[in-house]
């Protein structure tokens, strides 16, 4: 093979290799994402309390149930079948759980005060930020951690399980110090978890986008939980 023939097969093959998004803008696009879905969650909460909305969505008890067997079901059909949709479903599904949830959340300007709700919010904000930050910078590999984090889960969900049949009232505070906790952790361990996301699915334009939505929904779910857990801490309801 001669030089010219040489340049042009390089050149070609040069022209021809993909050119994979950085982890810095992954990682931002992914934050982009779980922002979006606070932002959508907050519009719909706010405008359902300052229309009344809330009021008529809250008086029949078996819409809250409704409400809540939908929300379970958009984030269990999204895991299970997150491998086989479309980059464009995964999005409107996370759209779509946000919007339901922000129904759900409008109750919150109901039971608790504004000023609580702000410095439960800002409260968030900051322990969220440090914690993502932890797990972004972190040389650490927090995937050890996972059956700690689950066992946590299964706590929380076996106290609050047993709380509608039994009075744990006087309990509610160690149960809401252990979820804080708990998603504090989760922050850092998911945001890890984006770097894995990037390097398994760079090569991958579709996976490495629904890979993307999934992480901003596993984030604005810990999000969502931490705020809810500092809210019941503060404790003060109207």
């Amino acid at each position: 093979m001669d030089y010219q023939n040489m340049n042009q097969y390089y050149g070609e093959a040069y022209q021809t290799t993909k050119e994979y998004e950085s982890l810095e803008r992954y990682t931002a696009k992914t934050f982009g994402w779980m922002f979006l879905g606070l932002m959508v969650t907050f519009l719909i909460a706010v405008t359902g309390y300052v229309t009344g909305l809330v009021l008529f969505v809250f008086a029949v008890p078996q819409l809250i149930l409704v409400l809540g067997i939908a929300e379970l079901a958009v984030v269990l059909f999204l895991s299970a079948r997150i491998t086989k949709m479309s980059v464009g479903t995964a999005r409107t599904l996370f759209l779509v759980y946000s919007v339901l949830n922000g129904v759900v959340f409008s109750a919150y300007f109901l039971m608790y005060d504004m000023m609580t709700l702000v410095l439960a919010f800002g409260a968030t904000s900051l322990f969220f930020g440090i914690m993502a930050a932890v797990g972004y910078f972190a040389r650490v590999d927090l995937s050890s951690l996972r059956n700690f984090l689950v066992g946590g889960l299964v706590f929380l969900m076996v106290f609050w399980i047993a709380s509608i049949f039994i009075n744990l009232q006087r309990f509610e505070i160690i149960a809401c110090t252990v979820g804080i906790f708990i998603f504090l952790i989760f922050t850092a361990y998911d945001t890890q978890k984006i770097r894995a996301y990037h390097q398994a699915y760079c090569h991958d334009g579709q996976m490495a986008g629904k890979a993307s939505v999934f992480a901003a929904l596993q984030l604005y779910l810990d999000f969502i939980n931490l705020f809810i857990y500092l809210l019941r801490a503060m404790g003060r309801r109207k």
